[in-house]
């Protein structure tokens, strides 16, 4: 239970798109005075909240803990705030720390230099306060400060993550432009499915949307894989608090598949390596299989994947590729809902058929489309009849506010946008992480355990 006095407002990054996904899985853990904006939510919590959302959100980037809001309009108004903070209750003297800015303002024109004036005034104020100084190190630093810039409203907040939470660390191999592990858990959380039928991938690549899926349906958070987050280095880091986080026991039966396959032999050899890594094989069903020669599709079912678009994958007949797709669709995958990301509309339309759902959404630099198709069986009025009474049973889901009176902490989380861009680059059980005998923190996941 949260208690008024240590609750703090964050940020969590996401994908665009992603941002109605990410406040629901915010709202579930607990969270309060949830708003959304453009690739990021807003909301208030706790050190536990922290916590949480740093292990089980799938669909966050990074969640950040603004601890200043000021105005600057040049580069040593930011240095004179920053030197206002009282570093010491962030920094110890022997870590190290490094800055990340990102600006949106016609009165910087130089991000790095705003970065050097914040580095400076950290500096400054432990050389003026205790004579020495922690130093700074730019890969894998103890502390990440993050400087955002809107105007003239400026923001300082700590990264808790660290390395993005898209690098899961279940991934041993890739094929070419594999699928964001954030934007692959998203898509699949859009569809709401969460384990009550098989699912299927015809054109699996290395396995992503596989093991997303799975990890859904499992309800095996996705941190789990991760060697650390960055709030382990805080100073107020609570070992036992995390620990208890870590172990609380979660998972769900799952007693379906998730059925994946690819032309190439290559993706599926790597798909199995990443899937056994992750300690998924027992639940995922793989086989070298072109799409064209689908006859039949496991019941119930769900289809969701990520065909080539012909920009970083190319295709001989991107065409009829997608012709092929639709055709299989209509002679195979009756009773399915078949969701599909691509890039280009002539692709769309060569699947001729009429999609229930349009969603706009990134992949990489791409703005994509993620299309629903219901591949409904008997008469199309008794299945959209049937369809509307299963809407009108599912319970009202708790809204999130949208209309927070305007304070810096609101304009920052309304401009806090386009600055998260993330790298393009057996799970054991929770009962199996209680019996390791090596202190926590130092090796989560045994990957050479990790039969289920």
């Amino acid at each position: 239970m949260q208690t008024q006095d240590n609750v703090f407002e964050m940020v969590a990054k996401t994908l665009y798109g992603l941002e109605d996904i990410l406040a629901d899985e915010l709202i579930a853990l607990g969270a309060n005075d949830v708003q959304t904006g453009r690739r990021m939510v807003s909301f208030t919590g706790n050190k536990e909240l922290l916590y949480k959302a740093n292990l089980y959100c799938r669909t966050a980037l990074r969640i950040l803990k603004p601890i200043s809001h000021f105005k600057a309009r040049d580069a040593e108004t930011v240095y004179r705030k920053a030197k206002e903070v009282s570093w010491e209750d962030y920094i110890a003297l022997d870590k190290t720390f490094a800055i990340d800015s990102v600006i949106h303002s016609d009165d910087f024109n130089h991000s790095k230099f705003v970065a050097y004036k914040t580095k400076d005034a950290i500096a400054d104020y432990f050389a003026e306060k205790y004579g020495k100084r922690p130093s700074v190190r730019i890969s894998n630093p103890d502390i990440y400060i993050h400087v955002h810039i809107s105007h003239n409203d400026c923001t300082l907040s700590v990264d808790s993550s660290g390395e993005s939470l898209h690098k899961r660390g279940y991934r041993v191999e890739q094929t070419e432009a594999p699928l964001n592990e954030v934007l692959a858990a998203g898509m699949i959380m859009r569809t709401g499915w969460r384990g009550e039928s098989h699912f299927v991938d015809p054109m699996c690549g290395s396995g992503t949307l596989l093991i997303e899926a799975a990890l859904i349906a499992l309800n095996i958070p996705p941190g789990i894989y991760r060697k650390e987050f960055a709030f382990e280095k805080w100073i107020d880091y609570d070992h036992d608090l995390f620990e208890r986080i870590f172990n609380e026991e979660n998972e769900r039966p799952f007693t379906f598949k998730c059925c994946g396959s690819d032309i190439s032999p290559i993706a599926i050899e790597a798909a199995e390596k990443n899937i056994r890594n992750a300690g998924l094989i027992k639940y995922v069903d793989l086989k070298v299989l072109p799409f064209q020669q689908y006859n039949e599709a496991p019941r119930p079912g769900i289809m969701v994947t990520n065909p080539p678009y012909g920009e970083r994958i190319s295709s001989r007949d991107l065409a009829g590729l997608y012709s092929m797709i639709g055709e299989r669709m209509k002679h195979v995958l009756t009773g399915y809902k078949v969701w599909i990301i691509s890039y280009k509309e002539e692709c769309f339309e060569k699947i001729a058929l009429r999609p229930s759902e349009k969603i706009k959404i990134l992949n990489g630099s791409l703005e994509c489309e993620y299309r629903c198709y219901e591949m409904f069986e008997g008469a199309n009025k008794d299945y959209k009849k049937a369809l509307h009474a299963e809407d009108a049973a599912q319970p009202e889901r708790r809204p999130f506010r949208k209309d927070k009176p305007d304070r810096p902490a609101r304009r920052f989380a309304a401009a806090h946008a386009r600055d998260d861009r993330p790298d393009e680059a057996d799970y054991a059980s929770f009962r199996e992480r209680k019996q390791d005998k090596k202190p926590f923190g130092k090796k989560r996941f045994d990957n050479k355990n990790n039969k289920r």
